[in-house]
């Protein structure tokens, strides 16, 4: 699946627009993460543990994306974007949300 960030592909050309697509994923850290999370926040530093759950979130959120233009007969992906968000999970911790969207379309070779 060829997934750009722009509105058209360059040696290719939009047969069809099959329409919009999205996947999210959502994911909270443990507690003891989000403790150590917390206590290098104060220190300073990276904060790897966040960044490496984020980043799994947005892979899982292209996958399903991916699988929704999929179903849709579409072969490629065109203004492809990420939107994140945090809400409260409770207790403290914190959920991400990361939602991929973009245009499903339907390209061939020019």
């Amino acid at each position: 699946m060829l997934i750009v960030t722009t509105e058209n592909i360059s040696g290719r050309r939009i047969e069809k627009v099959v329409g919009l697509v999205f996947g999210v994923s959502v994911r909270s850290r443990n507690a003891i993460g989000d403790w150590l999370g917390g206590f290098k926040t104060i220190l300073g530093g990276k904060q790897s543990g966040y960044a490496d759950m984020i980043t799994q979130n947005r892979i899982d959120a292209m996958k399903d994306m991916i699988e929704h233009a999929k179903q849709h007969g579409a072969n490629a992906i065109i203004m492809s974007r990420f939107d994140s968000n945090e809400f409260g999970g409770g207790r403290g911790h914190a959920l991400s949300e990361v939602i991929a969207y973009g245009t499903a379309v339907i390209v061939r070779e020019e």
